[in-house]
């Protein structure tokens, strides 16, 4: 079971947040809180309070990233993962909240079950981006036409596509090799022969082409 601590100054958000997440059989809202101190609070008196923590970028007093700091310079024996989460964000919000140690970013506009993809990859250590974050990044990614990604689609063998088709829902290696009943370095294998047949760096990239296979 991931626990989570949801951190933003809307209560109506925090509480839509805990009904998603909490629907998932395999995540746990143990927290509820509406602003930076309070969740340096609750983690000081548990280090373990949380495994995942969804942070909204822009709450009263300090933003998400300055409580991120804080948190990470008072109190370094926290192993929580850090999801950082806004409405509208620029290109700069989430280079500048991954660069202050965030393990992911994801607009608000994600569905339920990207964004709880989004906290099962940040839990397992992977950089989590919602599709319509990563296209802030990335806007090449998305920007070539159409008939060029079906093209680069065309060259993967069935087990690629199957495999950059759970790339899409966030999964990690692990996770991929034991749906498909695959070696975890095979899994590694076809990653990287993936990566290199769609002309694309990161898994992340990869995921946003793995729309067009829907």
């Amino acid at each position: 079971m991931i626990r989570l601590a949801v951190v933003d100054d809307q209560a109506l958000v925090r509480e839509g947040l805990s009904l998603i997440l909490g629907a998932q059989p395999d995540l746990e809202v143990v927290a509820e809180l509406p602003d930076g101190p309070a969740l340096l609070e609750l983690l000081a008196g548990d280090p373990l309070a949380a495994d995942v923590i969804l942070l909204d970028l822009y709450l009263p007093g300090a933003d998400g990233v300055r409580v991120l700091g804080q948190l990470r310079a008072r109190l370094p024996e926290v192993p929580a993962k850090v999801l950082m989460l806004t409405t509208v964000g620029r290109a700069s919000d989430i280079q500048r909240a991954l660069a202050a140690g965030a393990d992911g970013f994801v607009l608000k506009d994600a569905g339920g079950s990207e964004l709880a993809a989004a906290v099962r990859g940040a839990h397992a250590g992977v950089t989590a981006l919602s599709a319509s974050a990563a296209e802030l990044l990335w806007p090449s990614a998305t920007a070539a036409p159409r008939v060029d990604t079906a093209a680069r689609l065309d060259t993967l063998t069935g087990r690629e596509r199957e495999v950059l088709t759970l790339l899409g829902r966030g999964l990690t290696n692990q996770d991929i090799a034991r749906d498909l009943a695959l070696a975890e370095r095979t899994v590694k294998a076809h990653v990287s022969n993936l990566l290199a047949k769609l002309s694309v760096t990161s898994r992340t990239q990869a995921a946003l082409l793995a729309r067009d296979l829907s």
